[in-house]
């Protein structure tokens, strides 16, 4: 993809529009793109070039927040648009699942111009691209999804004023699930405050926590594990999944967007606990991680040394047993050990075997605990991970597969055993994860 701008040739609609920071702009441009393309006899390119329009503008607001000038025009190479906004932080791809419920901007500028790109400005940016034909619309489901490196042109405004924010012990998994959790709560949020609220205000607010969200993303790696079961087991775990260091490089400007990104999660999270969302419930460390990243900018922007990373998921309080509901939905024969959580992690079930294989004498010592108690400590990163993903996008490399995991007694000993577990819906709704135990024997030389 190239960022260098194609030559002029002669044009129909190059005036273009400044069409405010409210939801009502996507439309507007959404009319422009189909107008100019009839003037010019291009209505081939009606679907898809409003398609883009609508993702392009959207994004522009929710990650800017600021008014935005837009230009359409069609020559001889097809039809060019311009977006600019406000925003110096340039577009950012992002590794989600298909069936992830955001991120997916970049992946349709990839797969359905002929060449796209964005321009910094001291101020601000453009993102344009440019389409010759619309019949690549019904191959968006099976193309590839954007490459990383071209899909920026710019890393920011030239002669930023930033500060370094040092951030110890980062938990890389955890930190990648957590972004996918978080902007796919903030869309949902963004919606419900429309309704609510001043668009615009709840426009800059979810501008303003994009902004926090792609640095992020920006300065702190993926691991990039990958679904084979074997190298997961293999690899995702302590120490290899956390960062003894890591250098979040924040403009001056953005400074404040942190803190607005940990009150909009506050916020979100505490509307999705009432079951006001769709975005499935998330582990209490994820939402320390959060806690965590946006204070550890404030404090040292103050000039406090940095703190490190930690969580304690003992410290969560068990639920009692009376608390839990649907335990009978599960049901194990004689002589076979289950364990079955549901989608707050909180285990529902345990058959008697499993209670003698860990060690418990009483099942009621682990009902209400999370799943947690009983996954040694290096995988607790990769377990709360997997978690929330396959809860937010279906995630699912180790489900419904025998793999080979040590599991941890109540002695503090641990026992291999060979797995089995399978997520199924509940009646009531949610989810439950049932978990059959085999004991492997260790076979010595």
């Amino acid at each position: 993809m190239g960022c260098d701008t194609p030559r002029r040739p002669r044009r129909w609609g190059d005036d273009g529009a400044h069409l405010r920071a409210h939801p009502s702009s996507v439309g507007t441009a959404r009319r422009m793109v189909r107008d100019v393309l009839t003037e010019a006899r291009r209505e081939d390119l009606v679907e898809t070039a409003q398609l883009l329009v609508s993702e392009v503008v959207t994004n522009a607001l929710v990650h800017a927040g600021t008014p935005i000038d837009f230009h359409a025009s069609v020559g001889d190479a097809g039809l060019r648009v311009e977006v600019t906004d406000g925003s110096t932080q340039p577009p950012a791809p992002r590794t989600y699942a298909t069936t992830a419920g955001t991120g997916r901007g970049l992946r349709l500028l990839h797969q359905l111009v002929d060449d796209w790109g964005t321009l910094a400005h001291q101020d601000g940016k453009t993102v344009w691209f440019e389409i010759d034909s619309g019949t690549r619309l019904e191959e968006i489901a099976s193309s590839p999804p954007p490459d990383a490196e071209a899909a920026s042109t710019s890393p920011g405004a030239p002669g930023e004023d930033a500060v370094d924010v040092v951030l110890l012990n980062v938990p890389l998994l955890l930190h990648t699930a957590w972004q996918e959790h978080a902007e796919e709560l903030l869309r949902e949020y963004l919606l419900v405050s429309l309704d609510a609220d001043d668009p615009t205000d709840a426009l800059e607010a979810h501008a303003a926590a994009s902004d926090a969200i792609s640095l992020l993303h920006q300065h702190v790696p993926d691991p990039h594990l990958g679904d084979d079961p074997e190298e997961l087991m293999a690899h995702a775990v302590e120490p290899g999944v956390s960062s003894p260091r890591e250098v979040l490089r924040v403009p001056r400007p953005s400074v404040p967007h942190f803190a607005v990104l940990d009150a909009a999660m506050d916020s979100a999270l505490a509307l999705a606990d009432s079951g006001a969302f769709l975005t499935p419930p998330i582990q209490p460390e994820l939402r320390g991680l959060r806690r965590w990243l946006c204070r550890e900018v404030s404090r040292q922007v103050d000039g406090q040394p940095p703190t490190s990373w930690s969580s304690d998921p003992e410290a969560v309080p068990v639920v009692t047993h009376q608390e839990i509901p649907g335990g009978d939905e599960v049901s194990a024969s004689e002589g076979e050990a289950v364990i079955a959580a549901d989608d707050t992690n909180r285990i529902v079930v345990v058959s008697p075997d499993a209670c003698e294989l860990l060690g418990y004498q009483d099942p009621a010592e682990l009902l209400g605990r999370r799943l947690v108690a009983i996954i040694p400590a290096r995988y607790h990163q990769a377990h709360l991970a997997g978690f929330t993903l396959h809860l937010s996008n279906g995630r699912r490399p180790l489900l419904d597969r025998p793999v080979v995991v040590p599991v941890l007694r109540r002695d503090g000993r641990e026992v291999v055993v060979e797995l089995l577990v399978e997520s199924r819906r509940r009646s009531a709704g949610g989810r439950l994860f049932v978990a059959r135990m085999r004991p492997v024997p260790l076979h010595r030389p």
